[in-house]
């Protein structure tokens, strides 16, 4: 049975790369993008030329409703995920004294509360699968720290926190 990978932020960058290395190998990708519709589309048609189909799937993923939306497409069409890769995310670089809420509340909300709304959402059907995997994408400064880069270091190191409370909490399914 062909594996069901879902990558996050999938349209540039690392995710683009990890759906094109997961599609050549014969797995199944739906590939989540939000604002990069024209980027999403042009992957599909590289792949689509190379004789490999993917979906895409727009989805605001610091959203719970939209990441909701989005798995019960993807657990109604394949019934599962075997793959899920957290990639999608954004960066700002600001002093720290000149951070305001909204800045705070987009990069946790976009980073950090993502991983958990797509990890939520997606790993019952792992933990009744009893297999699975979960990478995700976090950055150096999540564990050193980046100067006029405060709430984003901060977000990569919640993500790095998660992920490893996360391997112990379900190790054992």
């Amino acid at each position: 049975m062909q594996k069901i990978a879902l990558i996050t932020g999938a349209s540039r960058g690392i995710g683009r790369a990890c759906a094109i290395k997961l599609a050549k190998e014969n797995i199944k990708v739906i590939a989540n993008y939000n604002k990069s519709e024209q980027k999403a589309k042009e992957l599909q048609e590289e792949l689509k030329k190379q004789g490999i189909d993917i979906d895409i799937y727009k989805a605001d993923v610091s959203k719970r409703a939209e990441v909701q939306q989005m798995a019960n497409y993807i657990l109604k069409k394949y019934g599962k995920v075997d793959i899920l890769i957290n990639n999608a995310g954004i960066a700002q670089e600001k002093l720290f004294t000149d951070l305001t809420d909204e800045d705070i509340d987009t990069m946790i909300n976009v980073n950090l509360k993502s991983v958990f709304y797509v990890t939520q959402e997606t790993i019952k059907s792992m933990i009744h699968e009893k297999s699975g995997c979960i990478i995700n994408i976090s950055s150096v400064w999540g564990i050193t720290g980046g100067s006029c880069e405060v709430h984003y270091s901060a977000s990569k190191a919640g993500i790095i926190g998660l992920t490893k409370a996360l391997a112990k909490e379900v190790r054992t399914f």
